[in-house]
């Protein structure tokens, strides 16, 4: 990258690692990555990220273009996908057809990424760009990224546990025998649509060793009981991504759907949600691959359906009661 004082730049992120977006006449837009190399381990997923630009791809991520110092700071620059930052929509509940115009998207570069073989590990609102005019949402933050389909971790003071505590599955921190896959991506995942539809996490701590507490042993209010407008279906999807143990929320991008879910519209979920056994027979269940986009996509045709009818319902109602109107 040759010069970056023609930019304008606007802050997205801030932190330890903050995030730019540069602009200026007859230039490129950019977005900027710098690091306060004073920070342990900063530098270190800068330069991380840069070596995974070949894996990313444009269509769901914010791809690398260079690496280099700029006003004393370590700096990667990302092509601009345009979009804001989630978490600048979030501290309230979105409605449903909002939630799912994006959630859609999400999990379809989440989706992407872990076809990749890359497991995310820090799946969080101040790591996704969403363009909700176009559509589009993108992910960022890969600093932490692991290219292996199972990462042990191991047991390190909650404080400088790599990751974002409030998001953070519970095989990643450390303090249970198991290795953090991609599933561990999805109970993120499940935390964040936890946010958007209900406007707070999951969770609330005042430490960092309470954090680890409540994703360990803590079970969330679901969503469905804090707001009234989440239907008992797309409420049992997030408490399914956010069950404690991997083997009890959709496998890698997709799940199992089994005689239980089919009484609500085959949508890979039971409502009242009850957690799945880790062990089950595989004589019980039809096994059928469900990506959590098609679940999310089910969900939504279901509410265009339910609209579609109530407007005709309404019009029916309308005309019986004034039948000399147009």
């Amino acid at each position: 990258m040759n010069e970056l004082s023609g930019y304008v730049f606007s802050s997205l992120r801030e932190g330890d690692i903050a995030l730019y977006r540069g602009s200026g006449n007859g230039l490129t837009p950019i977005l900027l990555v710098a690091a306060e190399e004073t920070s342990p381990g900063c530098v270190e997923r800068l330069e991380h990220e840069y070596a995974l630009k070949s894996e990313l791809d444009a269509d769901w991520a914010a791809r690398p273009v260079a690496l280099t110092h700029d006003n004393g700071r370590m700096t990667l620059v990302l092509e601009d996908p345009g979009g804001t930052p989630l978490y600048r929509l979030l501290g309230r509940p979105l409605d449903v057809s909002h939630f799912l115009r994006i959630a859609i998207p999400l999990a379809s570069a989440l989706h992407h990424a872990h076809e990749r073989g890359l497991i995310h590990r820090d799946i969080k609102p101040a790591n996704i760009l969403v363009d909700e005019a176009s559509g589009g949402v993108w992910l960022t933050g890969f600093g932490i990224a692991s290219r292996l389909p199972r990462e042990h971790q191991a047991p390190t003071p909650p404080e400088v546990i790599a990751g974002t505590l409030a998001y953070m599955a519970p095989e990643q921190t450390g303090r249970m025998n198991r290795s953090a896959d991609s599933r561990s991506d999805l109970y993120a995942l499940g935390v964040t649509f936890y946010e958007m539809l209900t406007g707070q996490l999951p969770f609330t701590a005042a430490d960092p060793l309470e954090w680890v507490h409540c994703h360990i042993a803590r079970q969330p209010v679901p969503p469905g009981e804090r707001v009234a407008g989440v239907s008992g279906p797309l409420s049992a999807m997030v408490m399914k991504l956010l069950a404690k143990t991997a083997e009890e929320r959709y496998q890698t991008a997709a799940g199992r759907r089994g005689r239980s879910a089919a009484g609500v519209g085959g949508m890979g979920v039971a409502w009242p949600y009850r957690p799945v056994p880790a062990r089950r027979s595989t004589a019980a269940i039809s096994v059928r691959p469900m990506n959590i986009g098609i679940v999310l996509m089910a969900l939504s045709c279901k509410m265009l359906i339910t609209e579609i009818v109530s407007s005709r319902l309404s019009k029916l109602l309308f005309h019986h009661h004034h039948p000399c109107r147009s």
